[in-house]
């Protein structure tokens, strides 16, 4: 039995139709009293370690980037909008969350687009003990409206520039992109967010 908001209405023809088709009103609430108690209770180990998974990516991430400033970047600074790494992680805990193997078969590969041009930053394999069974390519994006790029611009030219003075400040945009591995259809999925 489906329980659907016309029920909800106290509309005496919706009753009289139901009853018309063999129900009673007794099975009915025999019938949602069973619901109540079938639906699961929320598994707390779960939702612990749903956190402590999405704090480690964050931790990745944030690692990544900071790895990165330096020797692929050529900045001394990347500014990340708050929970933006928060938000990722969400995104890529939903994602694998249908994988056989769940987080622990992923491979991200973290890029950056830069003026249409995407910058190759890491790979990070999140259990190398497990072939991986599907890849995500997260692509972090330059906020480009802002004024330290004019800034930037401004100073380079005087004695004040420096290859890693430069300040990279990310969007809170950015694109995932999963694509199964043991897949004979090879399902890719796109997400912009």
């Amino acid at each position: 039995m489906v329980a659907t908001g016309s029920l909800s209405s106290k509309n005496p023809a919706s009753i009289s139709e139901l009853l018309d088709h063999g129900f009673h009103p007794g099975s009915l609430l025999n019938d949602f009293d069973y619901w109540d108690y079938v639906v699961p209770e929320p598994n707390l180990s779960e939702v612990v370690f749903e956190e402590t998974a999405c704090q480690s990516l964050v931790k990745m991430l944030e690692n990544c980037l900071s790895k990165s400033k330096h020797t692929k970047l050529g900045c001394s600074r990347v500014l990340v909008p708050e929970k933006l790494t928060q938000r990722i992680a969400q995104d890529v805990l939903r994602l694998s969350s249908t994988e056989p193997c769940g987080l622990r078969g992923c491979v991200m590969h973290v890029n950056l687009e830069i003026e249409n041009v995407c910058k190759k930053l890491d790979r990070i394999v999140c259990d190398s003990s497990v072939v991986p069974t599907f890849e995500l390519t997260l692509v972090f994006k330059q906020e480009t409206c802002s004024w330290t790029s004019f800034r930037d611009f401004f100073f380079s030219r005087g004695r004040f520039s420096s290859g890693l003075r430069r300040t990279l400040i990310l969007s809170s945009g950015f694109r995932l992109v999963k694509k199964k591995l043991y897949s004979l259809i090879g399902t890719t999925v796109i997400e912009e967010c």
